[in-house]
């Protein structure tokens, strides 16, 4: 059939105008998830419930990169013994933060490294839009970013303080999308950002080389993968880590299963039940995976992509030592959220795509066809939208989050108290309040000889067992020459009337 020249016109026309509507929805939608995780972390930051551990290790350390040194962190370098001049390098392989020094230029604090985290987890449902449109469409593509943007595994990331983590899911869409698309040079590259990001990134890009030797015309680059990546994480936690001043068994959490990975192999041939059994233990692990296939409606295990995420998800649930690992808190699941939703896509894709049972291979069936298509992106959306309540995000219908109680306004006189500049041992939730304008350290059990202290008596904070052994370390710091320069509400300002001895570097 022949299309007439106006009909045409009319054709591309329409098509123009569905992609002009398309990008706005997109825009809009990255552009309020944004929105929505920088009030969600500002909000924590001003009412005091962000933290020393981890904000200000971070926020020291990209102020460090800012002035062109190495990322030095003295809050956990002093807390954990590694001295004052120890850089996060020796912590975790994270090279890719010296991306964020430029923005220190403008705005010296740790409210940037929140708007920018907020940024980059928002960004990444541009790349995995595309993924989505290319696969199923833009209507799925719309409602699979929208649960992207709500899922708890980004809020929750949002939810506590910043780690590199923020880098993670958008270089993955990137990788997966332009995978999709068949770009190499462009595969090859997120990749290798990826692996910027943290030592165990190698565990992910192996994953997915494995992917790939699944795929003509993917094999060798599969294969290069694989190798590439276990090597890598061995080179970053056993060379590079050690080279910058920290321990290569700083993170062995499997002691359960051998001292060290030669034991573990050994454990995995012998008893490899014991490993299974490890999975689930303790039974709060499977709730986690499970919450975590859930974000797709329990499609993603039907795509082989799936598989890329496995090694990271083996390295936390085997674990038997760090709980914040496997519980679905905190920042860990960002690393494989877009490999699920991803998947998740994959799945319907091929579902759809399947062949008709005894049918003419040439004859394909839609299996799921367009309207069973919308229903799941709705149902991953619903799902989504049904996980708020119970997650971080919850927190911006609270309008107790936009003022402060008598609590939060005694803390903000405290650190009012301390002279900008200084060396100051802080409590653990005050501390980033301070970071942006003096030198912190992590006000913990034991004394730092730090000119100003600002402790907190009121309730238990991290590091003390419990509040009657911060009220004694307080009492100590009287009697060995602090006078008390603010008391209120469980806060309190110390100073030192004689010389201590401190820490450096300045």
């Amino acid at each position: 059939m022949t299309v007439r020249g106006d009909d045409a016109a009319t054709v591309t026309t329409e098509t123009g105008d569905r992609t002009r509507r398309d990008r706005v929805t997109l825009a809009a939608i990255t552009a309020t998830a944004a929105a929505l995780y920088t009030t969600l972390s500002l909000t924590k930051l001003a009412n005091f419930k962000a933290g020393a551990y981890d904000l200000v290790i971070f926020d020291q350390a990209v102020r460090s990169y800012s002035q062109f040194r190495l990322p030095i962190a003295i809050v956990k370098g002093v807390h954990n013994g590694f001295g004052p001049d120890f850089s996060t390098l020796g912590d975790h392989w994270s090279p890719i933060l010296a991306l964020l020094a430029p923005l220190y230029w403008l705005f010296d604090g740790p409210a940037t490294l929140l708007v920018a985290q907020a940024v980059l987890l928002a960004a990444a449902a541009v790349p995995l839009w595309v993924f989505t449109r290319r696969a199923l469409g833009p209507g799925a593509a719309h409602l699979v970013a929208v649960a992207y943007t709500l899922s708890w595994p980004v809020v929750e990331t949002v939810a506590f303080d910043f780690h590199e983590a923020a880098f993670a899911p958008l270089l993955t869409a990137v990788l997966l999308e332009r995978h999709q698309a068949g770009k190499r040079v462009a595969v090859v590259t997120a990749a290798l950002a990826l692996l910027c990001v943290k030592e165990d990134m190698g565990l992910l890009v192996a994953g997915f080389g494995v992917v790939l030797l699944t795929q003509r015309g993917w094999r060798v680059l599969g294969g290069a993968f694989v190798a590439g990546g276990a090597a890598y994480t061995w080179l970053a936690s056993q060379v590079l880590i050690p080279l910058f001043g920290g321990r290569s068994d700083y993170y062995w959490a499997y002691g359960a299963l051998g001292p060290d990975m030669r034991g573990v192999a050994r454990t995995a041939l012998t008893d490899p039940l014991a490993v299974l059994a490890q999975l689930g233990s303790p039974p709060v692990k499977l709730v986690t995976l499970a919450l975590l296939l859930g974000i797709t409606l329990l499609v993603a295990p039907r795509s082989p992509l799936l598989v890329m995420a496995v090694p990271l998800l083996a390295e936390r649930m085997l674990a038997g030592s760090f709980p914040n690992w496997w519980v679905a808190g905190y920042h860990y699941n960002a690393f494989v959220v877009v490999v699920v939703f991803a998947a998740g896509v994959d799945g319907v894709r091929r579902l759809r795509a399947r062949q008709a049972p005894g049918g003419d291979p040439a004859t394909r069936i839609w299996a799921l066809g367009d309207r069973m298509t919308r229903v799941w992106a709705l149902g991953v959306v619903g799902f989504a939208v049904v996980s708020v309540p119970f997650f971080s995000l919850a927190g911006l219908a609270d309008p107790g989050s936009y003022r402060h109680d008598a609590r939060e306004r005694a803390a903000a006189a405290a650190v009012a108290v301390v002279p900008d500049g200084v060396l100051v041992e802080a409590a653990n939730n005050l501390a980033p309040a301070l970071s942006g304008r003096s030198r912190v350290l992590l006000w913990d059990r034991t004394p730092r000889g730090a000119p100003w202290v600002v402790a907190e008596v009121g309730r238990k904070t991290f590091p003390f067992v419990d509040v009657a052994e911060q009220r004694e370390r307080v009492r100590l710091l009287v009697g060995s020459g602090y006078e008390v320069r603010f008391s209120q509400d469980g806060y309190m300002v110390l100073a030192a009337t004689a010389p201590q001895r401190t820490p450096g570097p300045p």
